[in-house]
C-alpha cells in the first residue's frame, strides 16, 4: 500500500494541477474502458490476418488526489526505529530481480496524426518530442511505449496525465508518470524531453535508467514543481540545475550515484520535500543552512554526512516537521537548538557516532511521535521530562550507554513504547556487560558546552502532564504514521 505525503504548502503554488487532481479517478475508470474497447478490437484485427499477440503486463497507474505526493510510486510499510538483537549483524536483503529487458514495439508505419486530430495545439506540440523520446527507449519491460501511438495522449498514452493550462484555457500535457517502468537505452537522458514539455507541472520517474545531465533549461519550466528522479543510474557533482528550477517544492534523487558535495544553496529553496538520501557523496559536514530550509520532510539518510549538527537546525522550527540523519558519520553532542523544533513528530539520528547526555530541550518536543537516538554512544541518566511528552509512539534509545531511567520512563518501557536495550542501566534484562560499561566510562567524557544541555526553551509553558494524559495510558491521538521512512525504499512494492 503506497504511503502519500500530503503538502498543505502546496496550496500556494500557481500550478494547474488542482483541477487534474481532483478529476483524475473519474477520468482513470474511462480510460480503463476505453483501453479495454480498443485492445479488444487491435486483437481481433491482427488475429484475422494470423499475426500471433504477445501478452504485456498491465500496470496500475497511481492514483493522486488533490495536493496528495506519492513517493516514488509507493512504497513498504516504515521500517521500526531499531533492530532487533536477533536481526543486529544481518545484511540487508537483496534487492528485487530486474525485469527481463526486452526492447520496445516498433512503431506501426503511418503518418503523424494532423495536427486537428488532437485535442488541443497543445497537445499537438509534444506528439514529436514524445515520439522522438520513444525511438530513444530501448528496453521496455513493460511494453508501455506501445500505447503511445495516435492523437489521444491524454486517454491512450501509458504514463501521461493532461489538464486545462490556465494560461491557454486548453488541455495540455501536465503530468509524466514513469514510476518502476524500468525504461532503458544508449545513454537515455532527459534533455530534449523533459525541457521540451512547456506545460509540465509533475515529473516521476522513479526506478527507471536514466543517466546523463539534467536539461540545461529545466528551471525555464514555468510550471514544474515536482520532480523525482529517484532509483536511477546518475553520477557525478549533484545536479546544479535543480537550484535553477526555483519553483520546485518537491525534489526526490534519492538512490543514485551522486557524489561530490550537497551544494548549502539546496537548503535555501523554496521546497517543501528534500529526499537525497542513498547516494555516494563524499564525507561532508551538514551545512549551516539547513536552518534556513522551510522544508516539511528531509531525508538525508546514509549520505556520509560528517561532525556535528549545526546549531541552526532549531531555524526550522516553523515548518519541519519529520528528519532523518541516521546511518551517517555524525559526532559530537546535540545541540540544545533541537527542542525549538516544536513541529517535529520525527527526529531520527541512529546509527552515528554522536554523545553526550540528552539535553533537557527535548522535553519542548510536544509533537514528537517517533524518537531514535539507537547505536550511538549517549550517556547518562534519560530525562524524565522526555519520557512525559505527550505523543510518543516508539523511542529507541537502544545501543548506548545510558544509566539511569526515572518512574515516567518506566511507565514507557512497560508499554513497550520505550527501547533501552543494550545500555548501562542496573536492574534491566538485555544490557551491556559490565565490563563493556566500565572501558567506556573510563575515558572522559564531556560536551564543550555543558550548561546549554539544561537549557529548556519552552520553560514556562512547560508542564507535566495532567493525570489523565500521564505516560500510564496510551495516547488518544491517533498517530500518524511517518512519511519519510518510505523514502528509505528504493521503489514500490
Amino acid at each position: 500500500m503506497s504511503h502519500i505525503l500530503t503538502l498543505p504548502r502546496l496550496l500556494r503554488s500557481t500550478v494547474y494541477v488542482t483541477v487534474f487532481y481532483s478529476q483524475h479517478r473519474e477520468r482513470e475508470r474511462e480510460r480503463e474502458m476505453k483501453t479495454f474497447s480498443y485492445c479488444f478490437a487491435v486483437i481481433l484485427f491482427i488475429l484475422s490476418f494470423g499475426y500471433h499477440v504477445g501478452s504485456s503486463h498491465p500496470l496500475s497507474r497511481p492514483e493522486r488526489r488533490s495536493l496528495e505526493i506519492i513517493i516514488g510510486g509507493g512504497g513498504s510499510t516504515y521500517p521500526p526505529p531499531s533492530p532487533s538483537p536477533e536481526y543486529q549483524d544481518c545484511p540487508p536483503p537483496p534487492p528485487p530481480p530486474e525485469p527481463v529487458c526486452r526492447p520496445p514495439s516498433p512503431p506501426r508505419p503511418c503518418r503523424p496524426p494532423p495536427a486537428s486530430a488532437f485535442e488541443s495545439p497543445r497537445l499537438a506540440l509534444v506528439y514529436p518530442v514524445i515520439q522522438r523520446f520513444r525511438r530513444t527507449i530501448k528496453c521496455d519491460p513493460h511494453n508501455i511505449t506501445g500505447t503511445w501511438e495516435g492523437a489521444d495522449i491524454c486517454h491512450r498514452y501509458k504514463g501521461f496525465s493532461c489538464d486545462t493550462v490556465p494560461k491557454y484555457n486548453m488541455k495540455a500535457l501536465a503530468g509524466v508518470s514513469f514510476n518502476n517502468f524500468n525504461f532503458g537505452g544508449d545513454n537515455l537522458c532527459l534533455e530534449g524531453f523533459l525541457d521540451e514539455l512547456p506545460d509540465i507541472a509533475f515529473f516521476h520517474a522513479n526506478s527507471n535508467n536514466f543517466t546523463g545531465e539534467l536539461p540545461a533549461r529545466i528551471g525555464d519550466l514555468p510550471y514544474l514543481y515536482e520532480l523525482d528522479l529517484s532509483n536511477n543510474k546518475y553520477t557525478g557533482e549533484f545536479p546544479a540545475r535543480v537550484l535553477q528550477a526555483t519553483r520546485l517544492t518537491f525534489v526526490d534523487l534519492r538512490y543514485n550515484q551522486f557524489s561530490g558535495c550537497v551544494p548549502p544553496q539546496l537548503f535555501k529553496l523554496d521546497l517543501d520535500v528534500i529526499f537525497i538520501n542513498n547516494n555516494k557523496f563524499i564525507p561532508q559536514q551538514l551545512p549551516d543552512t539547513i536552518g534556513s530550509t522551510p522544508a516539511v520532510y528531509i531525508s538525508l539518510a546514509n549520505d556520509h554526512f560528517t561532525g556535528q549538527i549545526p546549531r541552526t537546525i532549531g531555524q526550522a522550527s516553523k515548518t519541519l516537521v519529520e528528519i532523518l540523519l541516521l546511518n551517517n558519520q555524525l559526532s559530537g553532542c546535540l545541540p540544545y537548538e533541537i527542542g525549538f523544533l516544536n513541529r517535529a513528530t520525527l527526529f531520527d539520528v541512529g546509527q552515528n557516532r554522536l554523545t553526550g547526555p540528552i539535553p533537557h530541550s527535548f522535553g519542548c518536543l510536544r509533537r514528537i511521535q517517533y524518537l531514535n537516538l539507537a547505536e550511538n554512544e549517549f550517556y547518562g541518566p534519560i530525562p524524565e521530562m522526555v519520557c512525559t511528552l505527550p505523543n510518543l509512539v516508539n523511542v529507541s534509545l537502544s545501543y548506548n550507554y545510558f544509566t539511569q531511567v526515572g518512574p515516567e520512563c518506566w511507565k514507557l518501557i512497560h508499554r513497550k513504547v520505550l527501547d533501552v536495550r543494550m545500555n548501562c542501566i542496573l536492574d534491566l534484562p538485555y544490557q551491556r556487560s559490565a565490563a563493556d560499561c566500565k572501558a567506556f566510562f573510563s575515558k572522559p567524557r564531556y560536551c564543550p558546552d555543558e550548561k546549554s544541555l539544561h537549557i529548556i526553551p519552552c520553560k514556562g509553558t512547560y508542564d507535566l502532564p495532567k493525570e489523565e494524559e500521564s505516560s500510564d495510558h496510551p495516547p488518544s491521538f491517533t498517530a500518524t504514521p511517518p512519511q519519510t521512512y518510505d523514502a528509505l525504499v528504493p521503489r514500490g512494492v
